[in-house]
């Protein structure tokens, strides 16, 4: 195995292109981009100040960087190094910014999730999108980059929003069925999204694009729910973490239960033997009954 020499970085900032051919690192208020065979230094960026966050879009022709004391973002190319851009959220603070799936646009949120904002670099447009849940991730992509679920929270109530990532319009707009909405999936699939409760209460709820509930799983109460929740590459089955340290398995025809894994404090090999035989007669069984 071979090392390359050692690099500086700042704040353990370093992030690899999408496309696997770049590496770009942070040095205090520089950015440094490499080639990721050679490691060659490609092109230096220079910040207003110091960087706290990079991110590459996802066609790897830009780079990010947020910089939170000044509420400033700057965006930098590849291809074009002496192209340059700054957005400037000003009073209304940043919290965080991420790259949309077509690359040409960049979403803020604003301090105490006041606002969306998603400024395009193509024409200098800007939307709003109002409401924003409180929550690590409030807004989820298709796997196509074709819509975008936004939670929300408005008068005590939750909500989720529908929104086309072409124009940004408004598609649907309803409530949902939770108390304190913790988090938002979208299916692979795209027609399906699941939706879960605080783990306070163990709910998870299935929707379509319509707004209408297509499911709804709450296999105990009165004690601590849900922790993370996660679709399948096909979207066939729905994985469901709990505090009970417990994995369950939704089919997505039903959305009933077909498999429920315990996390023991101890595996052993004998354990793990079992398990594999286990999950591929299970799959085996599943594709026969679906083919």
């Amino acid at each position: 195995m071979n090392f390359s020499d050692l690099f500086k970085q700042s704040n353990q900032i370093c992030e690899f292109s999408p496309n696997g051919k770049y590496l770009a690192n942070v040095v205090q208020f520089r950015l440094i981009v490499r080639d990721l065979n050679s490691l060659e230094i490609l092109n230096m960026y220079t910040c207003l100040d110091t960087i706290n966050y990079i991110e590459w879009s996802r066609d790897s022709d830009f780079v990010l960087c947020c910089l939170n004391k000044r509420n400033i973002i700057q965006v930098f190319s590849l291809e074009n190094p002496d192209w340059k851009c700054k957005i400037d959220e000003g009073s209304a603070g940043l919290v965080q910014a991420n790259w949309s799936p077509d690359s040409r646009h960049i979403l803020t949120i604003s301090d105490f999730h006041l606002r969306i904002t998603v400024w395009s670099l193509m024409n200098k447009s800007v939307s709003y999108m109002k409401h924003p849940k409180n929550i690590a991730k409030c807004y989820d992509f298709t796997l196509d980059g074709k819509y975008m679920l936004l939670a929300e929270r408005r008068d005590c109530k939750d909500y989720c929003s529908i929104f086309s990532c072409d124009s940004w319009q408004l598609l649907k707009h309803f409530e949902v069925e939770t108390d304190n909405l913790e988090g938002i999936c979208w299916s692979p699939t795209g027609n399906l999204f699941a939706i879960w409760e605080s783990p306070l209460e163990y709910k998870v709820l299935v929707y379509n694009t319509d707004g209408l509930c297509m499911s709804k799983y709450q296999p105990y109460k009165w004690s601590l729910g849900v922790k993370t929740v996660d679709w399948s590459p096909n979207g066939q089955l729905l994985c469901i973490g709990s505090f009970d340290s417990k994995v369950r398995l939704l089919n997505y025809i039903t959305f009933k239960l077909i498999m429920e894994f315990e996390h023991p404090s101890k595996i052993n090999s004998k354990d793990l033997v079992s398990k594999k035989k286990f999950i591929r007669f299970f799959f085996l069984k599943f594709l026969n009954i679906l083919f």
